[in-house]
């Protein structure tokens, strides 16, 4: 039996993850962290990550970017395989996860959902044909009104997948407000639209001349993040060191 301990246990996605995990068999969650305890739990609940007394396997982090360095620390210093899915995370935050993904193994995917991931390696192969033909490319991404970052980490991750087909040469645009310009060819457009209880809606646009082609993914419900995180864990549980992501999952 897998033991996992749910890093963030009482947000949305925690208390998601925490039901998907009681209907899967292999895993059982040991123990929780978070600093919000108004919530009944199965489980331990602990306020730091440092004061966890509860043996456990593997981690999965749904909580955010402020507490990321502490975990990091804890899961280097303790061998512990963690299954990263805060976004918002700084450049320095992220070359910490890629340092500490040499001496523990790490899964970093800003979106767990596997239509997300299967999108971003059609989007590679779109964009070296589309690009040098001349479409723009832009990226409009909608969420719900209680979402903290923006763009959101997916929307960055799509973009990535882009811009590394094309030999990561675009740059990204986040406000065209200040400016009063042709667009640049090389550059890849966000927008971000936070409203009501929009789940998670993603557009890659690549527009051309008299033709527009979209690329389109829509989550209707957390579900599929939550369902990817643990499987995620169950994957990651007993690899050694390195750095993983969903489509190591999905194989």
């Amino acid at each position: 039996m897998i033991k996992m301990l749910m890093h963030g246990c009482n947000g949305r996605m925690g208390r998601m993850i925490t039901a998907i995990v009681n209907e899967t068999e292999g895993i059982e969650i040991s123990a929780g962290v978070d600093l919000f305890d108004g919530i009944q739990n199965t489980y331990p609940v602990f306020k730091s990550i440092n004061d966890v007394d509860v043996d456990f396997d593997v981690i999965v982090d749904f909580s955010n970017a402020s507490v990321v360095d502490a975990l990091i620390d804890y899961c280097v210093n303790n061998k512990k395989p963690v299954v990263l899915c805060s976004t918002g995370l700084s450049k320095e935050q992220i070359e910490k996860v890629n340092e500490a993904s040499k001496k523990v193994a790490v899964l970093r995917s800003a979106n767990m959902s596997l239509g997300i991931n299967l999108l971003m390696k059609i989007l590679k192969e779109a964009t070296a044909v589309l690009a040098d033909k001349g479409y723009d490319i832009e990226i409009v991404e909608k969420h719900h009104n209680q979402k903290l970052d923006a763009p959101s980490g997916t929307a960055l991750a799509l973009g990535d997948a882009c811009n590394e087909a094309l030999n990561n040469e675009y740059e990204y645009v986040f406000d065209r407000s200040q400016r009063r310009e042709v667009r640049p060819k090389k550059e890849i457009g966000y927008s971000a639209v936070r409203g009501g209880t929009i789940v998670g809606d993603h557009d890659v646009i690549f527009a051309g001349t008299d033709e527009v082609i979209t690329f389109s993914h829509t989550a209707y419900s957390r579900n599929v993040f939550a369902k990817g995180a643990v499987s995620a864990a169950m994957f990651l549980a007993d690899k050694k060191d390195g750095m993983y992501d969903m489509s190591d999952v999905i194989g």
